[in-house]
């Protein structure tokens, strides 16, 4: 991952990601696509139509990132399950970032479980990271104790 890139680049997904709540499978997608971007693991976003109905509630609160732009919250429900700001999109995305108009990412931290391609993600540490992190990524990670002034 400290290869990746700087700006960020977008790809396609080969294999479904998933994510529970609750006990529930709350969104299930063969058309997630992620965001590569130097010393952070991919953070995966999927189609806002691949969550279950009721998943997805808007959420005070946003933030900016300067290649994307402004990122709205979102509460994620799952059972009885309510986690607050617990995801963001970008309605209106920055140029080059367009396909993530549409999708939401979330903080596998704070799910049941996430999964990519079957493979169960470690979340990225820290409180203000969103990144999963597969087999197939190699750190060390930002938002690790002591990784605040990478």
């Amino acid at each position: 991952m400290w290869d990746y890139p700087r700006p960020p680049r977008v790809e396609s997904v080969a294999g479904p990601v998933t994510i529970r709540l609750g006990g529930r499978l709350i969104a299930e997608s063969r058309d997630a696509v992620r965001v590569l971007e130097t010393s952070h693991p991919p953070v995966y976003y999927i189609p806002m139509a691949d969550f279950a109905e009721g998943a997805l509630v808007d959420a005070a609160g946003s933030s900016f990132c300067e290649f994307k732009g402004t990122a709205r919250y979102l509460d994620v429900r799952g059972g009885d399950e309510v986690r607050s700001a617990a995801a963001w999109n970008y309605p209106h995305p920055s140029p080059g970032f367009e396909s993530l108009r549409d999708r939401v990412a979330v903080y596998a931290q704070q799910m049941d479980a996430c999964t990519v391609d079957g493979e169960v993600v470690t979340p990225q540490p820290g409180r203000f990271y969103g990144g999963w992190i597969t087999s197939a990524v190699v750190g060390p990670f930002k938002g690790a104790p002591g990784s605040l002034g990478w």
